[in-house]
């Protein structure tokens, strides 16, 4: 039985401004304040584990334990099956020190080079971590396939390279609300609702 989230304010643990937007939105509904890691002036751990989950849960610990509050951690990315699931948890560091994802886009586009296997699916893995070292992580994907060069201003990441299964536009040309309706972080997010939120 997953814990229920009681309390009026949570921590994202997160420094990625378009991360925190998405997040915020998502929480909106159920009135809990939201307060970014970037805004407290938390450090960003190193993440040092080797997956989504592993990185999720550090994050959420060590915000939960340097903020004393409940923490939301995200830990995301792209997996390219050309590129046998890269570039996958290291997703921003491709995008270099400047976080330019123009530079990490165009990476997978030379790295994929002739290959004509352009499926990918998104990946992110929320967890919600209490100061008392408890924590509930929830995964959630989405299927699609990667298109060449980028189209849309919209979203964020690789969101302009990404076509979701049985669409057309990329993320990046997506109306926000409808990219949040089937996105990765919406198939998590409605994880932890339902086992963190709704019976609170």
């Amino acid at each position: 039985m997953a814990r229920s989230f009681t309390e009026p304010k949570l921590v994202l643990a997160t420094h990625n401004p378009g991360k925190v937007v998405e997040i915020a939105a998502l929480l909106e509904p159920f009135g809990v304040e939201v307060v970014s890691a970037g805004e407290l002036g938390l450090p960003e751990p190193e993440e040092t584990e080797a997956t989504f989950d592993g990185n999720a849960r550090l994050k959420a610990h060590a915000a939960a334990r340097a903020a004393n509050l409940p923490a939301l951690s995200d830990d995301s990315g792209l997996a390219v099956s050309g590129l046998d699931g890269a570039p996958g948890i290291y997703s921003a560091r491709w995008a270099g020190p400047g976080k330019d994802f123009s530079v990490a886009m165009a990476r997978v586009e030379t790295e994929l080079g002739d290959n004509p296997d352009r499926s990918a699916h998104f990946v992110c893995a929320l967890t919600l971590a209490w100061p008392d070292g408890h924590d509930e992580t929830f995964v959630g994907t989405v299927h699609g396939a990667l298109t060449f060069p980028p189209r849309g201003e919209h979203g964020f990441g690789y969101d302009p390279i990404f076509v979701a299964k049985g669409h057309t536009q990329t993320f990046g040309e997506m109306d926000p609300a409808q990219k949040h309706a089937m996105s990765h972080r919406a198939d998590a997010f409605s994880q932890l609702v339902a086992a963190c939120f709704e019976d609170a």
